[in-house]
């Protein structure tokens, strides 16, 4: 038996149990390792915050899945990997060896600002964020977000639909840190414009050039001197990767991410693949985006095959401008491609719920 183990249940790797439970690889044991059976979909998650969706519209169960691949479910997370010996150590004290391995497991925010990680909340893991965020704004009067980046944006304006309906008259008023000279850095002039639009027309105090020199309880304080008080803070800066993938001496990044070729194979380490945020991909610069994750999974699931039978390898192809439709916590969305935007409106609210809810049917 060849040994085939998926480190995390992200997008793409639903997408190999997916198909390995279509079209079973005779003489393959497959394990897969998750913190939790149920798998959450970025795509729907503001919307679940903001109230349009229900808990189990938005998670991807684990156990169905790996039942139908033929696949053992194990659910702890990896705490090293041993590439030599071609075996990862899991926090349950369990070991789990293979032949080829495969790594989906996301990425957290950097909380690099001391006390941070005291006083803020991260949005990630996102079930962490799920269960703390509610009860974190409770009775708040003022609500800070760090990072201006699109989920940094998606989550204020989630929180603020969310506790509008529920607190009517009594909002508290939210303030968006990022520093950047402008939100949404890696979007074009036009979305920025409609965000800024946004964003002022829900009396959010945008804060731009804020670097976030420490959090204490209460109080974001920025380098220039600048101090926002926030009865509750929630970080959503940039991505960083779990300390153990370097740790395992795979190839990786300056920002410790492991790098993958074309095939979403590592360079130095032939038997492990990855995908999602915790990888870069020679030679192209995506952004951390579960668009990305989502296409990379049937290629992952082609190359894994392939890895386990000496077949040839497929390329992964795609294009760094990707469509982008960014909702508004309203059930309204802007669609972004290239130089062209359009919206908020209900009508790309639609064609987004039409693609998010699409995406999960594949996984009832």
């Amino acid at each position: 038996m060849k040994r085939l183990l998926l480190i995390g249940g992200g997008h793409a790797q639903v997408e190999v149990l997916r198909r390995f439970g279509e079209k079973r690889e005779p003489g393959v044991s497959i394990t897969v390792v998750s913190p939790s059976r149920h798998t959450p979909y970025s795509g729907m998650l503001p919307g679940f915050v903001a109230g349009h969706y229900r808990w189990e519209e938005i998670h991807v169960d684990l156990r169905p899945l790996a039942a139908r691949a033929d696949a053992k479910l194990v659910q702890t997370t990896v705490q090293s990997l041993d590439t030599g010996a071609q075996v990862a150590t899991c926090a349950d004290g369990s070991r789990h060896s293979y032949d080829v391995c495969s790594i989906d497991i996301g990425s957290m925010p950097r909380m690099d600002a001391p006390g941070a990680r005291e006083h803020a909340i991260p949005v990630k893991p996102v079930e962490r964020f799920l269960a703390r965020w509610p009860e974190a704004t409770r009775g708040a009067s003022s609500i800070a977000v760090v990072g201006g980046g699109a989920g940094g944006v998606e989550v204020l304006l989630a929180m603020q639909r969310a506790l509008s309906v529920q607190l009517l008259e009594t909002v508290p008023h939210f303030h968006l840190l990022t520093d950047t000279p402008h939100i949404l850095p890696g979007h074009r002039p036009l979305v920025r414009a409609i965000f800024e639009r946004v964003l002022e027309q829900r009396n959010v105090t945008v804060h731009c050039n804020a670097r976030v020199d420490a959090v204490e309880q209460g109080v974001v304080r920025c380098a220039d001197g600048r101090e926002i008080s926030a009865d509750a803070i929630f970080w959503a800066t940039g991505a960083s990767a779990a300390a153990w993938i370097a740790e395992s001496g795979v190839a990786i990044d300056p920002g410790g991410f492991m790098r993958v070729d074309a095939h979403l194979r590592s360079p130095s380490h032939p038997a492990i693949f990855g995908s999602g945020d915790v990888i870069a991909l020679d030679g192209m610069r995506l952004p951390k985006s579960g668009v990305f994750a989502v296409r990379q999974g049937p290629v992952l699931a082609d190359n894994l095959r392939a890895a386990l039978t000496d077949a040839p390898q497929k390329p992964f192809i795609t294009e760094p401008n990707a469509l982008n439709l960014i909702s508004t916590g309203d059930r309204q969305a802007v669609m972004a491609w290239h130089d062209y935007a359009i919206g908020p409106s209900r009508a790309v609210w639609r064609w987004k719920d039409w693609i998010d809810r699409r995406f999960m049917r594949r996984y009832r």
